[in-house]
């Protein structure tokens, strides 16, 4: 546990570890030149994208892990028991309520996204599709999270969020760690359908 400032955290997020950074508005944060002029245009072209294609991505990785993944991904990927952040805002919630949300839900796909990645490169290194992906979603969403990052700053001045990250699948066994990215990837794709619907509203042009 530990308070990390919104630029270390980012650079923190690029490794699949646990940990939390707390809440806190006042001077700290950066200068406003961190933001695009279309920041609000290219966050929602971001979450539009990522919500597009997850559905796909979890397919293709379904595919890629093999038998019993592929005939039992219902059993295998239920992702209740694993934790993913709560998503409990709504079209009606305050703006700045929706973007600290967001960015709690981001940056631990982030990081989720490293340790499947990974796992993936070392169980499944010939399945050049499945790694382009995982490696495009996580530019998009570290593309996101600087945006989100610079909204908080720019419009709320908060400069650090307390997230919380899933376990890492280090030392787990190949089958534990493919169930573990089934379920967050599943998981995933119930969410960011929902994370879209409430967003995308807050950012749509005055």
């Amino acid at each position: 546990t530990g308070v990390v400032p919104f630029v270390a955290l980012l650079l923190l997020q690029r490794r699949p570890v646990a940990g939390r950074a707390l809440l806190v508005t006042g001077s700290g944060c950066p200068s406003h030149g961190l933001c695009r002029s279309n920041v609000q245009e290219q966050t929602r072209r971001q979450v539009a994208v990522l919500n597009a294609t997850a559905q796909e991505l979890f397919s293709l990785y379904l595919k890629c892990q093999g038998e019993p993944f592929s005939s039992e991904s219902d059993k295998l990927c239920n992702p209740t028991g694993i934790f993913f952040p709560a998503f409990r805002v709504n079209r009606t919630s305050e703006r700045k309520e929706v973007m600290v949300a967001m960015y709690k839900l981001f940056a631990f796909l982030n990081t989720s996204l490293g340790n499947i990645t990974r796992d993936q490169e070392e169980l499944n290194p010939m399945a050049k599709e499945l790694l382009e992906r995982l490696h495009n979603t996580t530019k998009t969403t570290r593309g996101l999270i600087s945006n989100l990052t610079c909204l908080l700053c720019k419009n709320y001045n908060i400069f650090q969020v307390d997230v919380r990250y899933g376990d890492s699948s280090k030392g787990k066994s190949a089958f534990k760690k493919k169930q573990q990215g089934c379920q967050v990837l599943r998981k995933y794709v119930q969410v960011i359908g929902q994370a879209a619907r409430v967003l995308l509203p807050h950012l749509s042009p005055s």
